[in-house]
């Protein structure tokens, strides 16, 4: 598989812009926190070790939405160091108020297109882990050609991975769910880490969300893979 970088990788955006209304509380949470762990996308390479002032493990995570999930992991590993993409403003503000509530130091936002992220700004072999978490699964069949799991991308992440670095994926649209197993299942440089050659039980290490609480409830599947790098 080739480590080089793709510029054409973004043709078509895996993702809509919908800002909605930021709270008082995020807005105060960005004019306050973001100039201490944001960072602003410049298409330049990013030094890790100096952006969090220590040298640690990396995860990435893709689409952080409003943030509780991944500041219940940096809460969970103030081992490892977290960066969190997302684009929009409101999750990252609200991120932003969990940092400060929960007086966490192992995250660090980037507000910019993911893909594009992964691309210029990410150190290849520099990640631990990179997590993507009920991707927009735009289930139009016209809409596809926008998910955001394909194999450009999958090359880009595992430009990014250590080896035995793992890519950890999940959704609850199970049309999605067998979408991201086929691209996978076709990808070089990737081992399923499933027992089954499919899908995994959700490890304990990502959190369940209320959203996933409800749909438990109404009878919802949720499918988790795992793809280890192997170098």
């Amino acid at each position: 598989m080739s480590a080089s970088k793709t510029p054409f990788l973004r043709r078509i955006r895996s993702f809509v812009r919908r800002e909605g209304r930021m709270t008082d509380a995020q807005k105060q949470a960005m004019a306050e926190r973001w100039p201490v762990y944001g960072i602003e996308f410049t298409h330049q390479v990013l030094d890790l070790s100096a952006l969090f002032a220590r040298d640690a493990e990396c995860i990435l995570e893709i689409g952080f939405g409003m943030g509780a999930s991944l500041a219940e992991m940096a809460a969970a590993r103030p081992e490892v160091n977290f960066l969190g993409i997302e684009v929009h403003r409101p999750g990252v503000g609200n991120l932003l108020k969990l940092i400060e509530q929960n007086h966490l130091n192992n995250i660090r936002i980037i507000c910019d297109d993911a893909v594009e992220v992964l691309n210029d700004a990410i150190p290849a072999a520099s990640l631990s882990g990179v997590n993507l978490f009920f991707p927009d699964p735009w289930p139009k069949k016209k809409h596809h050609k926008r998910r955001i799991v394909q194999p450009q991308f999958v090359e880009q992440v595992h430009r990014v991975l250590k080896p035995g670095g793992v890519f950890h994926m999940a959704t609850d649209w199970q049309p999605y769910a067998e979408h991201m197993l086929d691209v996978m299942q076709a990808a070089e440089g990737f081992t399923n880490l499933s027992s089954t050659a499919d899908y995994i039980e959700r490890p304990g290490e990502r959190p369940l969300t209320k959203f996933e609480q409800r749909g438990q409830r109404l009878g919802h599947g949720v499918w988790d893979l795992q793809f280890a790098a192997t170098g």
